[in-house]
C-alpha cells in the first residue's frame, strides 16, 4: 500500500500545480462582490453605439498647466488624459456598474473562492504600438516598478500582494498575504500595462514629455509642453474590436488646451477655441451663458443627473499642526462658516450642503445608527465623540442673512476652552503665540468665496489670511503637507475599500503625496476602515461605511462645503452620442462622436437640432428650459 501511495505522489509531482489543484475556471469578468451585468460573449456595452462613425476632433480645456505626460510617479503635474488614452489596463471597467471589469489585455481571469490569489490570462493579440507583443514579463515589470518607484498610491493599493509570478508564457499569478482581500483582485485588474523593454532604456523615475511606448487607443500627436497636447487615435489599435471597446474612442483626435486663468478659459469657449466644458462655477452657470452662440443654438447646455458619490469637498485642516489637534477649535472653524449665506449670495442657491464624507450616495449616514452600526461602534465608546451614537451629523446652520452672532458666540466659547485668550484684539495661546490660520490656494477665483469666511474668523480674533501660489507650488506644498488649510475634494468610489486607508489611515498620514491630506491619525478610524475593507457583501459594506462616516464627521477633521447632485455641461453642438448615457460617467471622450452634418451647420452659423433637455439662456429673460 505504501509503495502505491509513494508512486501516486511521484506521478502527481510531474504535473504543474495548476493541474493538480482544483483551480477555478477562467472567467471573462470580475467584480468586488461577484455580480456582473454583462454575460459571456456580450457584443458591446449598453451605453455605446457600436456603429458610431470614427473621425473628427474634440477639444477640451485643462486648468493651469502640465509638467509631464508620465502619469505614474509622484513628481510633476500630470496631463490627466494621458493614462486613460495612452495605456491599456489588464481589464476594462464598465461605466454602468459599480466595480465590474471585463477582459482587455487579460482575456480571462481566475479567482478562487477564498480570494487568496488572482491570475490573469493574457490575450495573445495584445500589442504595444510598435507591434511587439505584450507578455507576462511586462505585467510583472509593471507591478514591480509601480510599487518600488511609482506614486505612493500603488504601494498602498498593492501592499497585500505577496508574490507575482509567471506560471506560463501567458499567465501571471498574484498571490496575496494572509487575510481576506476583497478589493485586491479588481485593483489588479485595473493595473496599467507598461513595456519592460522600453523602460530598460528609459528612467522610469523622471518626469518627461517624451511619449512612452504604450498600447492604448491613442498615441501622442502634437505636443506643446505645458500648453496643449493632441492625442491621435491609433488606427490599427489591437483591441479596437473587443467587446469592451466597440463603439468607443470615436474621435480621430482629442486635444487638451491649457489655460492658466479660469476667466480666459471661459471666454475662449464662446469663441470656439474648444468644444466641451463642464461648468463647476455656479455664478457662471446662472448668469454668464447669455451669449450669442448659446442664444443662436450653436452651443447647447444641459443638466444631467449624477449618480456617482460626490464624496466631500471641504476646507481640509492640517491635523499635523498642533493647533488643529483640538476638537473645540475645529468645531469653532465649522461654526464660523456661513454656508447658507454663501449659497444664497454667491452660488445662486444652486448647491446643497455636504453632510457626509460619502455624499450623494446610499453610503451616507443620514439617519441614526442602525443596530448593526451600533455593534461596530460600541467597542469605540469613549474613544469617539459621544454624538456618534445618538445624533445625526448636520453642519452648523444659519438663517442666510449673514448675521451669525449665535454661532460665533458658541465658537468663541469653544476657542477659550481650548486655552486661547484675547490680547490686543487677537487670540493668543498660553505661550503668547497668536492663533494664525492661512488658507493655501492656487487660483484667485476662490478668494470671493473665502473672504466672508475669513471675516468671521477675524471677528473671533483669529489671524486668518490667504496665500495664493501657482499650481505647481501648490502641489508641492500639499504633497509635503506644508499648509494650514487647503480646499480639496475627496472623491469616493461606488464601492469603498482599501483607498480609505490612503484617505484616512494613520499609517499614511505622514507619507509625502498620500491622499490623507489632513493627516488623520485615529485608531478608531483605522479599525472602521478595516471593517469597510473586509465587508463581504454590499449590505455589510454600507453598514461599515456609515459607521466610518459618523466618526469622521463628528471629529470635524474638515469643514464641509457643498455639492450638486447633477452635472452641468455645455458644448458646441457638433457631436452626437448614444441614446443611453453611462450611469457613472459622462462618457464624452469614450462614447460621443463627431457629427459631420452638425459641424457643417455650425460652420454656416445654423443651429443643429438640440437634445430635448437643452437649456437656453435668452437675452433679458431668466434661464429656462427649451421645453417650457
Amino acid at each position: 500500500m505504501m509503495k502505491i501511495l509513494i508512486a501516486l505522489i511521484a506521478v502527481a509531482m510531474l504535473f504543474p500545480e495548476s493541474t493538480r489543484a482544483a483551480d477555478p475556471k477562467p472567467r471573462f469578468g470580475l467584480s468586488v462582490f461577484g455580480d456582473l451585468k454583462y454575460r459571456p460573449n456580450f457584443k458591446h456595452f449598453d451605453y455605446v453605439n457600436p456603429q458610431a462613425p470614427k473621425g473628427g476632433t474634440i477639444k477640451v480645456p485643462g486648468l493651469d498647466t502640465f509638467e509631464t505626460i508620465h502619469p505614474f510617479i509622484l513628481k510633476g503635474r500630470k496631463e490627466l488624459f494621458a493614462e486613460p488614452l495612452l495605456y491599456d489596463s489588464l481589464m476594462a471597467r464598465s461605466l454602468d456598474e459599480p466595480d465590474s471589469y471585463y477582459g482587455l489585455v487579460a482575456r480571462t481571469v481566475e479567482l478562487p473562492k477564498d480570494r487568496s490569489w488572482v491570475a490573469f490570462n493574457l490575450d495573445p493579440r495584445a500589442k504595444f504600438h510598435d507591434g511587439t507583443q505584450i507578455i507576462v514579463d511586462d505585467i510583472i515589470f509593471t507591478f514591480n516598478v509601480l510599487i518600488n518607484h511609482g506614486h505612493p498610491r500603488y504601494r498602498i493599493n498593492y501592499r497585500d500582494v505577496a508574490t507575482v509570478t509567471a506560471t506560463s508564457s501567458s499567465r501571471v499569478k498574484f498571490t496575496f498575504k494572509a487575510g481576506y482581500h476583497r478589493d485586491l483582485p479588481t485593483r489588479l485588474a485595473a493595473l496599467p500595462v507598461l513595456s519592460r523593454a522600453y523602460y530598460q532604456k528609459t528612467d522610469f523615475k523622471k518626469t518627461s514629455f517624451k511619449p512612452a511606448l504604450s498600447s492604448g487607443p491613442y498615441r501622442v500627436g502634437k505636443l506643446e509642453p505645458g500648453r496643449s497636447i493632441t492625442y491621435k487615435r491609433v488606427d490599427n489599435y489591437w483591441a479596437r474590436n473587443l467587446a469592451v471597446n466597440r463603439g468607443r474612442f470615436n474621435f480621430d483626435r482629442v486635444t487638451v488646451e491649457y489655460y492658466r486663468d479660469r476667466e480666459v478659459a471661459f471666454q475662449a469657449f464662446f469663441s470656439n477655441q474648444y468644444d466641451f466644458r463642464e461648468e463647476f462655477t455656479s455664478r457662471q452657470w446662472a448668469t454668464q451663458y447669455d451669449k450669442p452662440p448659446v442664444n443662436r443654438g450653436l452651443i447647447v447646455r444641459e443638466t444631467l443627473p449624477d449618480e456617482t458619490p460626490s464624496g466631500v469637498q471641504a476646507f481640509i485642516l492640517n491635523l499635523r499642526r498642533p493647533k488643529f489637534q483640538d476638537l473645540g477649535l475645529r468645531t469653532a472653524m465649522d461654526l464660523a462658516f456661513d454656508y447658507e449665506w454663501t449659497n444664497k449670495t454667491l452660488f445662486y442657491g444652486l448647491y446643497d450642503r455636504t453632510n457626509s464624507m460619502f455624499e450623494n450616495s446610499n453610503l451616507a449616514a443620514k439617519q441614526l445608527p442602525s443596530k448593526k452600526e451600533l455593534a461596530l461602534l460600541e467597542p469605540l465608546r469613549g474613544k469617539v465623540p459621544k454624538e456618534v451614537f445618538n445624533e445625526v451629523f448636520r453642519a452648523p446652520v444659519t438663517d442666510g442673512s449673514g448675521r451669525i452672532r449665535g454661532n460665533l458666540r458658541k465658537a468663541s466659547r469653544l476657542i477659550k476652552q481650548a486655552g486661547y485668550r484675547i490680547k490686543n484684539g487677537f487670540l493668543i495661546d498660553k505661550s503668547g503665540v497668536p492663533l494664525a490660520i492661512e488658507f493655501l490656494l492656487f487660483e484667485a477665483s476662490f478668494k470671493r468665496i473665502i473672504n466672508p469666511y475669513l471675516k468671521n474668523l477675524k471677528r473671533l480674533g483669529i489671524k486668518a489670511s490667504i496665500r495664493i501660489v501657482d499650481a505647481s507650488n501648490f502641489k508641492r506644498r500639499q504633497d509635503s503637507f506644508d499648509f494650514d488649510v487647503v480646499i480639496r475634494r475627496i472623491a469616493q468610489p461606488l464601492t469603498p475599500g482599501i483607498e480609505q486607508r490612503n484617505y484616512f489611515g494613520s499609517e499614511f498620514a505622514d507619507i509625502p503625496g498620500s491622499f490623507n491630506i489632513g493627516g488623520v491619525q485615529n485608531p478608531a478610524v483605522d479599525m472602521l476602515i478595516e471593517k469597510v475593507v473586509s465587508a463581504k457583501n454590499r449590505n455589510d459594506l454600507i453598514v461599515a461605511v456609515r459607521a466610518l462616516d459618523r466618526v469622521l464627521l463628528w471629529n470635524r477633521y474638515v469643514v464641509t462645503q457643498w455639492y450638486k447632485g447633477v452635472r452641468n455641461i455645455a458644448y458646441w453642438n457638433k457631436f452626437s452620442r448614444p441614446a443611453i448615457t453611462p450611469k457613472f460617467d459622462l462618457g464624452v471622450i469614450d462614447t460621443w462622436w463627431f457629427d459631420a452634418k452638425k459641424a457643417e451647420m455650425i460652420e454656416k452659423g445654423d443651429a443643429p437640432p438640440a437634445p430635448p433637455n437643452a437649456i437656453w439662456a435668452l437675452p433679458n429673460t431668466n434661464i429656462r428650459s427649451s421645453t417650457e
